[in-house]
């Protein structure tokens, strides 16, 4: 499995240079997404010392939480079937369980590869982290090894701290979007001291910045909230077409979710004069593309633009 894993970062992607603006500021993508076609980006990073760890424990499954869009919940199912790994997947939303036909993409896509759903309501999700709730999954399903909603623990961060190289070091600025806040806080980890880590939060929360600064253990970094655009999964007709004109443009798509909050997020405060004169600016693609298919569906009911993809 390490071998696996090992094969596909020595890739050596190169940073993909997107543009020099005013200012002498250069931006570049490093292409996370291309690591692989189904465990992509941070959750590839996320997995990796995660399910290392649960087959040297000798754990024949996984069990994780998640939405019915969720990128983790697409990447564990991937992972256990090319692992051979029993998967569950504790899915929000008790009224998909008797109603198939209105199942995400992604809730299909994880079922083909063997993931077993556990519908629970928004209320009883709330209860993910709690010891009893965990204790009554083990007396249903046996013993399986726990990866938390979002796949954040410090074997992920300890993942994603490897997402920076050496040849990395000449950027001043490296930009992520958070969720639970783990990619940032390996980002933050891995940082040298000359350089500034940014997240652009995915999502309106309270706790976020709270939950990275117990994480890490310096203050190189900052959280904007500035770009969450009504919440997750919130989107708007600028966003898609900020999405189309860049994926156009520079032949790289963004999923709507994370990346694409991100990139627009780097370019507004390009514009505003955020950036200081001849800043390279390093904007981490954490892939999600999966979740675009599921996303257009919504955008189609609510009669707004597709994402093209």
């Amino acid at each position: 499995m390490q071998d696996f894993f090992e094969k596909a970062v020595s890739q050596k992607i190169p940073n993909q240079f997107i543009a020099e603006f005013d200012q002498g500021i250069q931006l570049y993508i490093k292409r996370e997404d291309l690591l692989h076609p189904e465990v992509s980006g941070n959750k590839f990073r996320k997995l990796k010392y995660n399910l290392i760890q649960a087959r040297q424990e000798s754990f024949a499954q996984l069990l994780t939480f998640g939405g019915a869009h969720s990128n983790h919940i697409a990447a564990t199912a991937a992972a256990g079937q090319l692992f051979r790994f029993k998967t569950i997947g504790i899915i929000r939303g008790e009224e998909l369980e008797t109603n198939k036909e209105k199942w995400s993409p992604t809730l299909r896509y994880a079922e083909s590869c063997g993931m077993k759903f556990v519908f629970i309501s928004r209320e009883k999700y709330r209860e993910k982290k709690s010891a009893e709730f965990i204790e009554k999954l083990k007396a249903e399903f046996g013993n399986f090894y726990l990866l938390p909603e979002g796949g954040t623990n410090e074997l992920a961060i300890r993942g994603c701290s490897e997402i920076l190289q050496d040849t990395d070091e000449i950027f001043d600025f490296i930009c992520a979007s958070a969720g639970t806040g783990g990619t940032v806080a390996g980002l933050i980890k891995a940082a040298t001291t000359k350089q500034k880590v940014l997240g652009f939060s995915a999502l309106i929360s309270d706790h976020l910045g709270r939950d990275i600064s117990e994480m890490v253990d310096h203050n190189r970094w900052e959280l904007n909230k500035d770009y969450h655009f009504g919440g997750y999964a919130k989107v708007n007709a600028k966003l898609i077409d900020f999405i189309n004109d860049f994926s156009k443009k520079y032949k790289i798509y963004l999923d709507p979710i994370y990346t694409g909050k991100l990139v627009f997020g780097i370019f507004d405060l390009i514009k505003s004069g955020y950036f200081p004169k001849n800043s390279k600016i390093l904007a981490i693609h954490t892939g999600g593309l999966q979740g675009i298919e599921g996303m257009n569906q919504i955008l189609k009911r609510k009669k707004l633009p597709q994402i093209v993809y």
